[in-house]
């Protein structure tokens, strides 16, 4: 089993940044893949941002440009740095990691609100 823990979500006006946290613990050696996802009320999860453990980052097209996500295999922890947020970057922002064994494990989420 991965545990993941997220932090640093909070509510910024419209043009600020953020940047989120994601420490994993547990079965760490099992992880490949780390990422974020976002849900706003009523719609399905969707994908921010991942990166491998080894390869290209992968970002949505609305944040491509704005979100940064990077990785430290030493600490365990995927961050995401946000700028020029925009209020459609209001949800609640979760993080992934999947196993090499095709496992996917979720943090509880934090939200993430900008003010217009």
């Amino acid at each position: 089993q991965v545990q993941l823990v997220e932090s640093g979500g909070g509510l910024v006006q419209a043009g600020g940044s953020l940047r989120l946290s994601c420490v994993a613990s547990g079965r760490v050696s099992d992880i490949n893949s780390m990422g974020w996802y976002r849900q706003t009320p009523g719609k399905q999860r969707e994908l921010v941002a991942t990166i491998p453990s080894a390869g290209r980052t992968n970002y949505a097209a609305s944040v491509k440009g704005r979100f940064t996500i990077s990785r430290d295999n030493a600490k365990n922890t995927v961050n995401l740095q946000m700028n020029s947020l925009k209020p459609e970057d209001t949800a609640v922002y979760y993080c992934n990691a999947q196993s090499w064994f095709a496992v996917s494990y979720w943090g509880q989420g934090t939200q993430v609100t900008v003010s217009s």
